[in-house]
């Protein structure tokens, strides 16, 4: 490695990572040999007015080919915003609103604001939320550049999601002040050896688990939890990888060919808890701004009550705000021990809780201690803009100044609903998994929950049907409570469809059922139904790992025919409830301000 092949490899694109592993060193030997020769890169400007008039938020991006840097300096305190990087399907853009929400608030404080992010389909990328926009990748090379660059008092990794929450720890090692939350305390919530020891130190239930770093690893401990159980690699965004396994030989194939387990990158093995109600917590906190973690102010945005139950990923589940099945005394322990988590990781800024309730017992799923994907909804549905105050809180400010110390408990239900791609991939089954699909995701508010459902329904554009015929097929664990379902679309003057072993369970409740043949026993069956529009509503639920081809393609026919369908039991009870209060009083549009 000499001075002239270093330069080149630097213009050519090649990264300090890539080098240290090409020369067999670390990243950080390259990085420190690069800086003794002067090696750093130069910041152009892309003039985002072409040149008509002046442009007044700069876009910059670095290059190692000579020539002027464009970057003028001045002597403001500046704090850099790490955004979330490129978008795919399973991201989501929730934490892009985090971001920009912090540059506005950060900007009010009277700081510089420098965004650094990828992706040009975004707000945070646009020529009005920032003072000074960077398009670089968010790696820790390009990052450390930027601030050592504008000489920044601070940087934000709270509000990005996982990408650069990964780099805090690197960041905060070559000498960035990494501000709110420490990465130390990032670092307990995120490894499970250091998190499972603050459960116990709290006395706070989690899930059976364990660590594996092999196969023989991981059947040991699915052996000790019982089957089923969740499987997940650490550190990773949108819960991609992540599965429910029933068998050895299914966690057998997940170990080889799913995720690559080392010591550094062990796979999670929890007992999965089968028809828990999963909760979602958001709140806020000061408590990192004092030295004694007594003092501070811990208040909750919003507990959100999942309708499917756990093992769909928060980013795609529906949820309702307020909870609507919970007891106040569940409620009350929610609270203790969120407030106790955040005492414990010494919280400033934003934490997210993950909860599982079964058998009247409040589990730990996981703790985040950053923005998570609900808090757009949650700041919508309670009128107070959570991003903003965290950022605020993170540059030093106490919630008692920022005037917001008390829980908004609002009068009205809101629930959130996702929206999904699979209309553009056919054949593609629907079901929900803890690996994140959706692409969106939309609100319904209202004071009766039914009518709150039903609109975020036709918001996800899958209007709630008020007559004709619902198609009933589930499997064999569902059938015991199939008959209840049933009885409630019956009720509302619906007409049941069915196949044989669901319908000898509906029809031995006493309820009247048209009998249909399966795919491979003959025609008409639910597929040309469908197609002819004879079918207004499907619940269809899968018949464990391996789901059968022709539920598979029932379930993709309802996508392409637009017809409502629901997976769950829990979903389709919420569809009648909804159907109910239409069939009842209607619906009317209110502007989000009129609920506040």
């Amino acid at each position: 490695m000499n001075p002239e092949l270093l330069a080149e490899a630097k213009s050519l694109g090649f990264s300090d990572r890539q080098i240290a592993h090409l020369t067999g060193q670390t990243e950080d030997e390259v990085r420190a040999l690069r800086k003794k020769l002067g090696l750093v890169p130069s910041y152009r400007l892309v003039d985002t007015c072409a040149a008509e008039f002046e442009a007044y938020t700069p876009y910059y991006y670095s290059t190692y080919d000579r020539g002027d840097d464009e970057v003028k300096p001045n002597d403001r305190r500046k704090v850099m915003i790490l955004g979330g990087g490129p978008n795919r399907i399973g991201q989501g853009i929730e934490f892009d609103y985090c971001c920009v929400h912090a540059a506005f608030a950060l900007k009010e404080e009277g700081f510089e604001t420098i965004m650094v992010n990828s992706n040009p389909e975004t707000v945070s990328t646009d020529y009005d939320t920032s003072d000074k926009l960077y398009f670089e990748p968010l790696t820790l090379e390009d990052v450390l550049h930027i601030y050592e660059r504008e000489g920044c008092w601070g940087a934000i990794a709270q509000f990005g999601g996982q990408t650069p929450l990964n780099l805090a720890l690197g960041l905060q090692r070559n000498g960035v002040n990494i501000i709110g939350t420490t990465p130390q305390s990032i670092e307990v919530a995120e490894d499970r050896k250091l998190f499972a020891a603050m459960l116990r130190r709290l006395d706070i239930p989690q899930p059976n688990n364990g660590l594996a770093t092999n196969e023989i690893e991981a059947l040991e401990v699915a052996q000790r939890i019982e089957y089923p159980v969740l499987v997940r690699p650490s550190f990773v965004l949108g819960g991609r990888a992540m599965q429910i396994v029933f068998s050895d030989p299914e966690l057998r194939h997940y170990m080889r060919f799913a995720v690559e387990a080392s010591p550094e990158r062990p796979v999670l093995v929890d007992e999965f808890l089968e028809d828990a109600t999963e909760v979602d917590v958001d709140c806020i906190a000061d408590v990192g701004n004092f030295e004694d973690s007594s003092e501070g102010t811990i208040v909750i945005g919003g507990i959100l009550e999942h309708i499917e139950f756990a093992g769909v990923h928060s980013g795609d589940a529906a949820m309702v705000l307020p909870p609507h099945t919970l007891s106040a005394e569940i409620i009350e322990t929610i609270r203790t021990h969120t407030h106790a988590m955040a005492r414990e990781l010494r919280v400033s800024g934003l934490m997210n809780v993950q909860y599982a309730v079964k058998d009247d017992v409040v589990y730990v799923l996981e703790v985040n201690p950053r923005a998570s994907r609900t808090v757009p909804f949650v700041s919508k549905a309670i009128g107070v803009p959570l991003a903003k105050l965290a950022a605020k809180v993170m540059a030093g400010k106490s919630l008692k100044e920022l005037g917001f110390t008390a829980e908004i408990w609002p009068k009205y239900w809101a629930v959130k609903e996702s929206v999904f791609p699979f209309n553009k991939f056919f054949g593609q089954d629907i079901l929900l998994s803890p690996e994140m699909r959706s692409t969106g995701e939309v609100m319904g508010l209202d004071p009766d929950l039914g009518i709150a459902y039903a609109k975020s329904q036709m918001a996800a554009n899958s209007s709630l049907p008020l007559k004709g015929r619902v198609f009933i097929s589930v499997s064999d664990a569902h059938k015991p409570k199939v008959a209840e379902v049933a009885k409630l679309f019956v009720d509302l003057g619906f007409e049941l469809m069915s196949t044989g072993g669901t319908a000898a369970v509906i029809e031995a409740a006493g309820l009247k059922v048209q009998r249909i043949p399966k795919l491979n026993e003959g025609r008409p069956n639910a597929i040309d139904f469908l197609k002819n529009k004879e079918i207004q509503l499907v619940i269809n639920t899968p018949s464990g790992a391996n789901p059968r081809a022709d539920e598979v393609r029932i379930r993709t026919t309802a996508v392409v025919t637009a017809t409502p369908i629901m997976t769950t039991l829990s979903g389709a009870r919420a569809a009648a409830l909804g159907i109910a209060a239409l069939q009842k009083q209607g619906y009317e549009v209110r502007t989000v301000q009129e609920y506040h």
